[in-house]
């Protein structure tokens, strides 16, 4: 008869193994709670800026290290502030310009620890995108009870009759949710029929915050996202039944859209402003002094300042601040910061997108935020991104997920020699 031996126990964690499983999960909660804070930035310094200073010292004191990946931002970033430093030369009102580049550093040193933080632990990726899910949807409530009037005291979650949540301007509120909006779609059209009656509550509310945003901007910026992916999703997979899902889906989203649309437009204030913020050109765009005439003063202005004016300098000479990512950076970062600015762009661009598409556990997370950082960047042509926080966590992802890739490149090449 034949016998077998009794499995032997498994071997007690030792107190060590304990610590560090702790510390691990400390660590994820930490950071996710970071993630969710940056969507209430309604008063500065905001929360989310108090907290991050102190995690990332933590962090770094406690033995978080920078990769030679996750080490690049940072040398990018430097460059950009010592071209921001420069622009004190130009200036003779010292009252703001420390401040302003301080914000900057801090906001670059979030980049750099969410990138690290993401290559030692990649595990730590979902908590962080389902906690900006939750921030969307904590922030995106805001504005939706303010513009309705439904919580007291909600005016200061609206400006100019537009829901603006738990940030200062509608036109950062918006873009803030396309991330997690973006992320519902993809769990939803790549998941099951249960993620389908799971997420589809949670994205139309955070489509609904966006919407009553009335941010050209952001509309353009969820329409652009959403067909990336979908177009992305479809060449990457050789499924002939995933695709026609994608096609299905897709269809009945766009019905969906127009139905709602059309419901909405059907309240008086909901569609004059619509119509009002449809307009291509709005009235303070094309004026004679307008933000397009602005940007054409601005880099003419560039052409004779190569160390740049200053930050908010442009908005004290001409009324109204850059309204374009690509002109502060020449203004507020001079020349120097401007290539700086250029050239990260271009290499998270590129290197992002050399691995979004390959079959990674981080694949989601990357090609999401690639995909929206991508979109930023044209909307950067005619709103200031510096100083937005989201902006920078995205950087972060998508530099994490390069640093562990490149991980994988080099345990292939080991397994190799």
């Amino acid at each position: 008869m034949s016998t077998f031996a009794a499995p032997s126990p498994a071997a007690p964690l030792s107190s060590a193994e304990i610590n560090r499983a702790l510390l691990k999960y400390i660590g994820i909660v930490a950071v996710a709670f970071g993630v969710f804070l940056s969507g209430f930035v309604i008063n500065e310094p905001a929360p989310y800026d108090l907290y991050m200073v102190a995690l990332v010292g933590v962090a770094f004191l406690a033995g978080l290290r920078l990769s030679r990946i996750t080490v690049v931002p940072l040398a990018f970033f430097i460059v950009i502030l010592i071209g921001g430093l420069l622009t004190f030369t130009q200036i003779t009102d010292y009252s703001e310009a420390p401040m302003y580049y301080a914000v900057t550093a801090f906001l670059a040193l979030t980049t750099v620890f969410y990138a690290a933080a993401i290559e030692r632990n990649p595990a730590m990726l979902k908590p962080i995108m389902w906690a900006y899910v939750l921030s969307a949807i904590g922030t995106g409530a805001l504005g939706i009870g303010g513009y309705l009037g439904i919580i007291p005291g909600g005016e200061i979650f609206t400006l100019y009759s537009r829901a603006k949540g738990a940030f200062q301007d509608p036109n950062v509120f918006g873009p803030f949710l396309v991330l997690p909006s973006l992320y519902l779609i993809f769990r939803i059209v790549t998941g099951r029929l249960r993620d389908l009656l799971l997420f589809s509550g949670p994205l139309l509310f955070i489509l609904l915050a966006l919407f009553l945003s009335f941010s050209r901007a952001a509309w353009g910026l969820m329409v652009i996202t959403t067909a990336l992916l979908v177009m992305a999703l479809f060449l990457q997979s050789e499924s002939a039944k995933f695709r026609m899902r994608i096609i299905v889906l897709s269809g009945v989203a766009v019905g969906l859209v127009v139905v709602a649309l059309i419901v909405a437009l059907q309240v008086p204030q909901i569609a004059d402003l619509f119509e009002q913020r449809a307009k291509v050109v709005q009235d303070y765009d094309g004026a004679r002094v307008g933000r397009f005439a602005r940007h054409a003063i601005g880099f003419w202005l560039a052409l004779e300042k190569p160390f740049g004016i200053g930050p908010v300098e442009f908005g004290k000479i001409y009324g109204e601040d850059t309204h374009a990512m690509w002109l502060k950076g020449l203004m507020d970062y001079g020349w120097l910061g401007f290539f700086g600015w250029w050239t990260f762009f271009l290499w998270t661009l590129a290197a992002g997108f050399k691995i979004m598409l390959r079959p990674r556990p981080w694949q989601p997370y990357l090609l999401c935020a690639w995909i929206v950082f991508l979109g930023h960047l044209f909307v950067g042509i005619v709103i200031d991104l510096d100083k937005w926080r989201h902006l920078y966590l995205i950087y972060g992802i998508i530099w994490g997920c390069i640093a562990l890739e490149a991980g994988v490149q080099r345990k292939r090449v080991a397994s190799s020699e």
